[in-house]
């Protein structure tokens, strides 16, 4: 182990090494991963000098603390939250300097739910098949972060930006997500896809990396019985027995068996990923290619 490396002090209450995940694996059952805001994650990477392939962390809601073994940039983005360096207060959304020993402490998020922290030279734990990001489905990848864990880090690449802050969209106060219906629409009576784009739901405590669960209105089924299973994307919004729907996030199942009524457009989905319980959420029908 060389002193490039990060020590957690802190874990916090799921912290996570994520990269741009494993697209292309699906037909051997390995679902996608990955960062769930990917544009935060691209951010902080450029913040610190990173190609945008490198794994950072991707904290929730409590933040982590971590000490740097040598003098290191890092950047902390997504959900805005408090970041001090050797105690002291430093900024959020920009570069900061910390030096050999010094405690990097990512606090509470004041908004959103996931904070991502990049460090330059990247997260340089082993990939698994092409990635380094924690798969909580599958299990593949480094695991969640606990209290001891070291993180070896690879050599800085680039020099970091110099700006003293970079502009970031703000965590949703309510969710608007355009969905393009089906492919199994016509599983659910014209009366369920009508409250489905006119009711509004909530984001459920009980959502996941794996999915984002809603509470409202129980989408009322036309047809019985179960599908074979069938192939599963990245924003599918599929509907189990309870009748509320499901957004499947980043470590979605490949498959599954039942009606997927809506697909979430993608550029929607890293908002989904910070909203916190309770956030109110629409679903608004557009029509057209998912990108």
């Amino acid at each position: 182990m060389t002193d490039r490396a990060l020590v957690v002090v802190r874990a916090g209450a799921l912290t996570t090494v994520q990269d741009r995940g494993r697209p292309g694996h699906a037909h051997l059952g390995v679902p996608r991963s990955g960062a769930l805001d990917p544009p935060a994650a691209a951010l902080v990477n450029r913040l610190v000098g990173n190609s945008p392939d490198a794994a950072v962390l991707e904290t929730t809601l409590d933040g982590c603390a971590v000490r740097a073994r040598s003098a290191v940039t890092v950047a902390v983005g997504g959900a805005p939250c408090p970041v001090r360096v050797g105690g002291r207060p430093a900024p959020w959304g920009a570069p900061v300097r910390v030096a050999s020993g010094e405690v990097l402490q990512v606090g509470t998020a004041v908004a959103g739910v996931r904070s991502y922290v990049a460090v330059s030279g990247g997260v340089a734990v082993e990939p698994v098949l092409g990635s380094r990001a924690t798969d909580l489905l599958s299990g593949l990848g480094p695991a969640p972060l606990t209290d001891g864990t070291v993180l070896p880090l690879g050599p800085p690449t680039a020099a970091p930006a110099r700006l003293d802050i970079a502009p970031q969209p703000a965590p949703p106060a309510g969710l608007v997500l355009r969905v393009t219906l089906g492919p199994r629409a016509d599983w659910f009576t014209p009366r369920a896809l009508g409250e489905l784009t006119s009711r509004t739901y909530r984001v459920s405590p009980a959502s996941n990396r794996i999915g984002l669960r809603t509470e409202g209105p129980a989408l009322e089924r036309a047809r019985a019985g179960e599908l074979p299973s069938e192939g599963m994307v990245w924003g599918a919004v599929q509907v189990p027995p309870d009748g509320l729907p499901l957004i499947f996030l980043a470590d979605h199942p490949t498959t599954g068996g039942y009606p997927v009524v809506a697909v979430v457009h993608p550029a929607d989905l890293p908002g989904a990923a910070q909203a916190r319980p309770g956030t109110p959420l629409r679903f608004v029908a557009v029509r057209g290619t998912r990108r």
